[in-house]
């Protein structure tokens, strides 16, 4: 599959001219590519991500997968446009076209194509690209055979790329990010350090942003405009984004592959903030990576915040608990509840497809 489109694209004029940046993972891809597009923003970029195929703010095509054949679609809709520089989400490793390939993270290594192979392994095809940037526990778990790559970590000094003096906050995060070692396509090698500020109110956030930093940096664009693009991300609409309502802060993180190990670190970052309101719950069969409800059960058991359950998995999630938590059934009554309460930061996590809840 991955073969095949190379062949088709490696034929497209224009494309072969253009920077491409591919990015795949089991978390992140697509905060990362929307980061991306932010710090791109002056190159017109086309992108390719679960949300859409855009031309920079232009919306060229909503419903798409996110398979590597989705990515000839994409450059046959932006067909005489004038974009340049290209950003694709690939749900399977990548074709081996990218000049920077980005691996966000390995969090969970499940079994894909009827347990035949693991995720791990679908993925490893991203280090085809001239340089990958790969998050460095799966870097040194999985791939630390493969050579022209960059790494990157919140804490580990060892990567090319980590953070200090994190300040996480809910409008914005601040940190300096240390570069050593890291090398671009333009055949530089960058050993600086700088500082940030970004939406990224939890360690996975950082996390995602380490990434589009670490892929920028490799495509050999400029810190200014690394910091400025960054400044301007707000989140991803439909995924992980805030808003303000009224006196209200609402954190949403609504995501098809929200997961027990996202719950754990959203209501771990929940407690940065002066008792928020928690509604959780979604919907099932959506990704071929389903929820541990047992799992998700005894982080809640553990947490000491104000919950609220929603939807279909949230009554399920309510039938494991030993502690009462109330289940609202429609998301919308769910919220409703949770504004007319004192609290003012309210955080939802919800697995779903946004455009269902666009749908409603």
């Amino acid at each position: 599959h991955h073969e095949i489109v190379k062949f088709l694209l490696s034929k497209d004029e224009k494309l072969s001219k253009t920077p491409i940046i591919e990015v795949t993972g089991v978390k992140g891809k697509t905060s990362v590519v929307w980061m991306l597009k932010e710090i791109l923003r002056e190159k017109n970029p086309l992108t390719l991500s679960s949300l859409g195929v855009f031309l920079s703010e232009k919306k060229l095509k909503e419903n798409i997968s996110i398979t590597p054949a989705s990515i000839i679609e994409a450059v046959k809709l932006a067909n005489g446009l004038d974009y340049q520089v290209c950003i694709f989400e690939s749900s399977l490793g990548g074709t081996g076209l990218a000049d920077v390939g980005i691996l966000t993270n390995i969090v969970e290594d499940y079994p894909i194509q009827g347990g035949k192979e693991k995720a791990s392994q679908a993925k490893a095809q991203i280090f085809k690209s001239k340089i990958t940037c790969c998050e460095h526990t799966a870097y040194k778990k999985y791939y630390s055979l493969f050579k022209n790559v960059n790494t990157f970590s919140i804490a580990e000094k060892d990567a090319n790329i980590h953070a200090t003096n994190i300040d996480y906050g809910l409008e914005k995060t601040r940190l300096k990010v240390h570069v050593k070692g890291l090398k671009t396509i333009t055949g530089k090698e960058y050993n600086i350090k700088f500082p940030v500020e970004s939406f990224a109110p939890g360690p996975h956030y950082l996390l995602n942003l380490l990434a589009a930093i670490s892929g920028a940096l490799t495509l050999d664009i400029n810190i200014k405009q690394i910091q400025e693009g960054l400044r301007n991300f707000k989140g991803v609409r439909g995924r992980s984004s805030r808003r303000n309502l009224d006196e209200k802060i609402i954190i949403e993180e609504i995501n098809p592959g929200i997961n027990a190990e996202a719950i754990k670190y959203t209501l771990k970052m929940a407690e940065n903030f002066n008792t928020p309101i928690i509604i959780l719950g979604g919907d099932y069969g959506i990704t071929c990576e389903e929820i541990d409800e047992n799992k998700t059960a005894n982080i809640l058991e553990n947490s000491t915040g104000e919950i609220i359950l929603t939807g279909e998995l949230g009554k399920n999630i309510q039938k494991k608990l030993q502690k009462k938590i109330p289940h609202i059934e429609n998301r919308e009554d769910a919220m409703k509840y949770a504004l007319s309460t004192a609290k003012k930061h309210i955080i939802l996590i919800y697995r779903s497809e946004y455009s269902k809840l666009r749908e409603r």
